[in-house]
């Protein structure tokens, strides 16, 4: 009995130490894993969702190649960080990475930022493709969110969209956000610039914006943007009517490119050959240069001007010279 019960013993601590022995080898192959350099052949995004597990996380790591061992990944989770707490986002590994890196970096919401620049004049429907192509948010989720007339309020805002507070400028934004968050960026630049030109808290804040949108689509040459101010002031001041062809070429859908007399002529909200004043809303996204230019217009009798075929313009202050300089600058191009 005593020699069988130390074969037992004997046979225990066999099986003991071999399950030490391997537990060892196991967590230093789980270590090594862990701590192993990768060299990513080329850039891995994943996106973590909220309330995403260890397990959840582990395949996505092995499905992308970041981590292709799925054990591996579960168990370095439990061994070294925790198996829940992850930071939903997109994220983006290249080059030469760790697991211990990657895991870091989800731990901590270090999510892939992307730089995206939107052109000044830009209306919200050509800013939304571009944040589309750059996987910062979708296309139609941010023109909703941006055409809703509940988001201006929100931001305590005039008007029925954020048409023309979208501040056109260079932003970095996360990967995979949600629309909110990038209109509550660019309305937040336009009140940083807004209350830089002093007028965030005028109540001709609108009227600002309204012009100012008009100028940023009429001229690209800083210098212009005051005396095309000053030509709308002075036509504002006696009544006449606007006469712009952008506020026209906004208020018609799926515009191809060629603006026909007979769209001049049509009644309608933005056209500013009919109807006397400002059109309804901002008709794209100005610049601080043009916001500038309608609190600072050039004094002048100005009330035309006509574009010379190189960018610039010509001003006149009579319906006669303002014909000579059509017949001048692009009659005579056509002849």
């Amino acid at each position: 009995m005593r020699f069988l019960r130390t074969r037992a013993q004997r046979f225990i601590l066999a099986a003991f130490i071999l399950l030490l022995a391997l537990s060892s080898w196991f967590y230093v192959k789980v270590s090594n894993y862990y701590n192993a350099e990768r060299v990513l052949a080329a850039p891995v995004y994943i996106d973590v969702t909220e309330g995403m597990g260890a397990k959840s996380l582990a395949k996505l790591l092995a499905k992308s190649g970041a981590g292709p061992w799925e054990l591996g990944n579960t168990l370095s989770m439990r061994l070294y960080g925790k198996p829940s707490g992850f930071k939903a986002g997109h994220y983006s590994f290249a080059g030469t990475m760790t697991l211990r890196q990657m895991l870091s970096d989800i731990y901590a919401g270090r999510v892939s930022m992307v730089d995206v620049t939107f052109p000044e004049g830009y209306t919200l429907r050509q800013m939304a493709p571009i944040l589309e192509a750059a996987g910062v948010t979708g296309a139609a989720g941010f023109i909703a969110v941006a055409t809703d007339p509940a988001t201006p309020r929100r931001f305590d805002l005039p008007g029925d969209s954020l048409e023309g507070f979208l501040f056109p400028d260079t932003y970095r934004f996360a990967r995979g956000l949600k629309p909110l968050k990038v209109v509550e960026a660019m309305v937040g630049r336009f009140k940083v610039v807004a209350k830089e030109l002093g007028f965030i808290g005028r109540g001709d804040l609108y009227r600002t914006v309204i012009l100012a949108s008009i100028i940023e689509k009429e001229t690209g040459k800083g210098e212009e943007r005051p005396l095309i101010a000053s030509v709308f002031e002075n036509r504002l001041k006696i009544g006449m009517t606007l006469g712009s062809d952008p506020t026209v070429i906004y208020g018609i859908p799926d515009f191809d490119g060629n603006l026909r007399k007979v769209d001049l002529l049509r009644d309608a909200p933005y056209n500013t050959y009919v109807r006397k004043g400002l059109p309804p809303g901002p008709i794209a996204n100005p610049g601080k240069e043009s916001l500038q230019a309608v609190l600072n217009p050039a004094k002048t009798k100005y009330l035309y001007f006509v574009g010379k075929g190189d960018g610039s313009h010509y001003f006149s202050t009579s319906l006669a010279e303002h014909n000579r300089a059509v017949s001048k600058y692009q009659l005579k191009g056509k002849k």
